[in-house]
């Protein structure tokens, strides 16, 4: 009984340490420049929304923020080089939708995405946009699905690539409304946009922030976006939900994370950085004008849920229909 007691007791004063030591780093941090890893290449979305907080935040931080551009394997190189970096607070990664895909198109990812990486934060959403060229006969998304029913694959749709969140969403759109497109993948938003604006492919599905200003100038017509609402960005445009598809939703998405075991009071510090950063008005402005994003600003907690809930649903679309990555 007496070993036991004092086992019990030896774990409670360890525990106890480590919490005070936690404590201490959190209020100690940070010491030397932070890094924020970007796992694409400069452009895009997620380069600009890093730098933008990168500059908020190196003030209050009280030292330099570095961002760092580790790009490839659909950013999972950048992702694996966090995952393995010391959890001391000085490395974190900006991830986009792709990383709740990754483990089930990549094989042998040199990571667990669900238990290497801690959650700081969801930074934000948004909904893709579904658009054609003017001069095609779709109106709507309820054109498109008439005439592919009437006349199977006729109808070709890009995306930014195989495996893509456009990708898995008009393959689980196909499914639900039993129509069929020709999926035709594209290196990236740029190369889609050109064969839009040329009437090289009949529709294309992309973020709003690559949509938008065409739409806009009249060069593309969207027909949908894949929100479970409309988007403040192309307010006129009907959402799924609107369009014969019920609480469907499909929404890209932002966020960072650490290496696992980065102290949670450091993570938390960062966490309240952003949210104090995402409210000033001027920056809200800007991710909205320009990417189209819904700021969420969540706790750690609430984004590993979102990263889980985000696994799950794709995982299966990708699974059944042998959806390979690029």
């Amino acid at each position: 009984m007496q070993t036991r007691i004092r086992c019990l007791s030896l774990m409670v004063s360890a525990l106890m340490l480590l919490g005070i030591a936690n404590i201490a780093a959190g209020q100690n941090w940070p010491t030397k420049p932070v890094r924020f890893v970007v796992p694409f290449p400069p452009g895009g979305s997620v380069d600009p929304l890093a730098r933008l907080l990168a500059v908020r935040v190196t003030g209050p931080l009280g030292q330099p923020v570095v961002v760092e551009n580790h790009a490839g394997a659909s950013g999972s190189i950048g992702a694996a080089l966090v995952a393995k970096a010391p959890p001391d607070g000085y490395t974190f990664l900006f991830v986009f939708d792709s990383h709740a895909v990754n483990p089930f198109l990549i094989p042998n990812l040199p990571f667990d995405t669900a238990k290497d990486l801690a959650p700081v934060m969801l930074i934000g959403t948004a909904p893709m946009a579904i658009a054609t060229h003017p001069s095609k006969p779709y109106r709507n998304f309820d054109d498109v699905i008439k005439a592919a029913k009437a006349k199977p694959d006729s109808i070709s749709y890009g995306s930014i690539g195989s495996g893509s969140l456009g990708h898995l969403t008009m393959t689980l759109l196909q499914e639900t409304g039993s129509f069929k497109v020709i999926h035709i993948p594209y290196k990236g938003g740029g190369p889609l946009s050109q064969d839009l604006l040329g009437n090289q492919v009949d529709l294309g599905i992309a973020s709003v922030a690559v949509i938008a200003p065409h739409a806009k100038a009249g060069k593309m017509r969207a027909i949908a976006v894949t929100g479970d609402k409309r988007s403040a960005t192309l307010p006129d445009v009907p959402a799924l939900s609107e369009a014969g598809f019920p609480g469907f939703s499909a929404l890209a998405w932002w966020g960072v994370f650490a290496p696992a075991g980065t102290p949670r009071p450091i993570v938390d510090r960062l966490n309240s950085e952003f949210a104090k950063a995402l409210k000033q008005p001027d920056l809200n402005r800007q991710l909205t004008d320009q990417l189209g994003l819904d700021i969420v600003s969540s706790s750690p907690d609430a984004l590993q849920k979102f990263l889980l809930e985000q696994m799950a649903r794709w995982a299966k679309v990708v699974k059944q229909y042998s959806i390979k990555g690029d």
